[in-house]
């Protein structure tokens, strides 16, 4: 499984991707609303919007992928019903919570510094590979993923990557 997550992101860049991830923490509702009934519509991959339940309802999207501090996965997974519920998060306990509150896969980083990510708070791939081995639910790998470090993040375990950059 591997996730494009941009805003910026067309279909022509996630030609290599499994799942299409809508991500721009700043667009107006109403714009995030426009690009993501595009998405839906132009992609042939399945679109996760991030954070908002309420635009994956209202587009069709797929599902949703919801930052560490957003609301309770379970809350979500009472709106989503079927769709898919993800999370991302940045510990082997929060991987944790999320399987027990029914989400369908995480996103764990970063695990190497990235653009977004800088000043050592990186995980790193032993960490990953705890996460992966702790939970049943697909663990995705993020955060300075490279085609050089796909094979290293398979090899801790984790079922795929999400990345912006490897995309671009």
């Amino acid at each position: 499984m591997a996730i494009v997550s941009s805003a910026e992101a067309g279909v022509k860049a996630a030609a290599r991707a499994t799942i299409l991830q809508l991500r721009a923490p700043g667009l107006p509702t109403a714009d995030l609303e426009r690009e993501a009934r595009r998405l839906v519509g132009e992609s042939s991959l399945s679109v996760l919007i991030s954070s908002r339940c309420d635009v994956v309802l209202a587009c069709g999207a797929a599902g949703v992928n919801l930052p560490e501090r957003d609301i309770r996965t379970r809350d979500a997974r009472t709106l989503m019903g079927g769709r898919l519920v993800g999370r991302s998060v940045h510990s082997l306990e929060g991987a944790e919570a999320a399987e027990r509150e029914g989400a369908d896969f995480v996103i764990f980083g970063p695990v190497w510094e990235s653009a977004s990510h800088t000043g050592g708070g990186a995980a790193g791939t032993a960490a990953l590979g705890r996460v992966a081995a702790a939970v049943r639910i697909p663990v995705l790998a993020i955060g300075g993923v490279t085609e050089e470090r796909i094979a290293e993040c398979l090899a801790a375990g984790a079922a795929g990557y999400a990345a912006i950059g490897l995309f671009a």
